[in-house]
């Protein structure tokens, strides 16, 4: 079952469309890939699966009923909009946080205090949130968003603020919580989070639907099918005589040439060996995985 499903969401304000009939569905314990440009829809449609706003049209359904404003309380909200009351310490402020979540504060006061201690903050619990760096807040509200251990988290720009050793600590949390039965969905435009953590994504672009599906699946279907060649040549191989496959480069490599191909999508690599092992040395053969950043920007443009 899928842990939330939207069917033909609409969301107008005033003459301009938000949201024109998106449909998609998140998998549950897996991590969703929620893209798109600046502008195209996806924090209106997080907003309305948190209960924010209300589609004009459409419905949501969580674990297949129509969402209510209680099931709020299974669901954590990272906004990229970051927001903690600058005058207060930090521990009152994540213990105010875990209290609207529902924890006791015996229960809360705990499990922030292990939270802080991994996350290497400990010593700012009576510090003053102004106090803190734009890290540092993002990591108090990563913990207070996680710490009620919601069954769907949504995480809007996650890793804005961090620095690679922490972007790296909050993407091994983030796997942590999917493993430990988590369904997620994370907006980004780092398309290289996408790929290290996505099982599945959806893009949405003017705000409409343009693909969804397993990320494999679509690396497969709109990615180019392109391979990399190291060879050894008296001189460059002219591959325009080869039918099956277009040249996208093919220069002096340390080793010989460095050719990158393009395959017709119905060609088989075996083809293309055959036809060229009688021609050069061959010294390397590999597909080049197509990269979702170049798959999103031919999508938007």
């Amino acid at each position: 079952m899928d842990i939330i499903t939207c069917n033909n969401v609409v969301k107008k304000f005033n003459d301009f469309t938000a949201l024109d009939s998106v449909s998609l569905s998140v998998p549950k314990g897996a991590i969703y890939g929620l893209l798109g440009p600046n502008g195209a829809g996806k924090t209106t449609l997080i907003r309305i699966m948190n209960q924010i706003t209300m589609p004009d049209s459409g419905e949501v359904l969580f674990n297949g009923n129509p969402i209510k404003q209680t099931d709020i309380a299974y669901i954590g909200y990272l906004p990229e909009e970051r927001g903690l009351y600058k005058k207060m310490k930090v521990g009152d402020q994540a213990l105010y946080l875990a209290r609207l979540k529902g924890l006791s504060t015996s229960d809360a006061t705990r499990e922030l205090k292990q939270w802080f201690i991994k996350f290497g903050i400990q010593a700012w619990w009576n510090k003053k949130v102004e106090e803190l760096s734009k890290g540092m807040a993002q990591k108090v509200q990563f913990i207070t968003t996680v710490l009620h251990k919601p069954s769907l988290l949504i995480l809007d720009e996650p890793f804005s603020g961090f620095d690679p050793v922490n972007v790296q600590l909050v993407r091994k949390e983030i796997l942590e919580m999917r493993d430990a039965g988590t369904s997620i969905i994370l907006s980004t435009h780092n398309m290289e989070s996408v790929e290290e953590l996505c099982d599945n994504i959806a893009l949405i672009n003017k705000s409409k639907l343009i693909i969804t599906g397993g990320l494999e699946e679509i690396r497969r279907n709109h990615g180019k099918s392109e391979v990399e060649l190291i060879y050894r040549a008296s001189e460059p191989y002219r591959f325009e005589n080869l039918e099956a496959v277009s040249t996208k480069t093919n220069e002096e490599d340390k080793r010989g040439y460095r050719a990158v191909l393009e395959v017709k999508k119905e060609t088989c690599s075996s083809e293309v060996l055959r036809a060229l092992v009688s021609e050069v040395d061959i010294l390397s053969y590999r597909e080049l995985i197509p990269r979702m950043n170049d798959i999103f920007i031919n999508l938007v443009s």
